[in-house]
């Protein structure tokens, strides 16, 4: 397997393609990646990994200007997922979802150039990558995924309430369950009153 190519990230926030030996922009590297290039940002001195730091800047610039992809709400709920938990769990799935998602436009794409042998590939790949409704398909279908999470987040909750109900402590929110009230002590049974003979006269 090749080693991803190199790009040099200096303290002064130039980026340095050291296969090309020149300086390039992030909308160079923006086109890396859609051009499925392998690659590794690398800080110049330390040598970390500042891939990640990258790419997610490509998403802050795409997401503040054009077409942006996640909600308000969407992004809200992401946020309340750092540290939980589900983290792990809300990462996977919305990663499966992209593949998916991914996976059905390639061959959507391909079904349309056998059913459609006229119009020229690259037209078919502009409307599917390019057009301004892909993002928003994009970002629908990634937060219902992510309200699915939600959704399933709740209902453990509330199962688990169920599971644990007869446990002192299973009314949610730390406190204990009400106890039941004290039963009254029973009263003993009266004696039978004795009969008094009547006296004889």
């Amino acid at each position: 397997m090749a080693s991803p190519r190199i790009i040099k990230k200096y303290p002064n926030r130039r980026l340095y393609d050291t296969e090309t030996s020149t300086y390039i922009t992030l909308a160079e590297v923006k086109d890396l990646v859609l051009q499925y290039k392998e690659f590794q940002v690398q800080d110049a001195k330390t040598g970390d990994d500042l891939t990640r730091a990258i790419l997610l800047q490509i998403i802050l610039e795409e997401e503040s200007g054009g077409v942006p992809m996640f909600s308000t709400d969407m992004l809200a709920n992401i946020i309340r997922y750092y540290g939980h938990s589900m983290q792990g769990l809300m990462g996977s799935y919305l990663e499966r979802s992209i593949h998916a998602f991914h996976e059905a436009q390639k061959r959507f794409q391909e079904q349309a150039q056998v059913l459609i042998p006229k119009v020229p590939a690259d037209a078919i790949a502009n409307m599917m990558s390019g057009g301004q409704q892909i993002p928003q398909v994009m970002g629908g279908y990634l937060e219902k995924g992510a309200k699915a999470v939600i959704d399933m987040q709740d209902e453990l909750r509330n199962q688990a309430l169920k599971l644990f109900s007869g446990f002192p402590y299973s009314a949610g929110q730390g406190e204990p369950a009400a106890e039941p009230a004290a039963e009254k002590p029973k009263r003993a049974p009266r004696a039978p009153a004795r009969k008094t003979r009547a006296k004889k006269k």
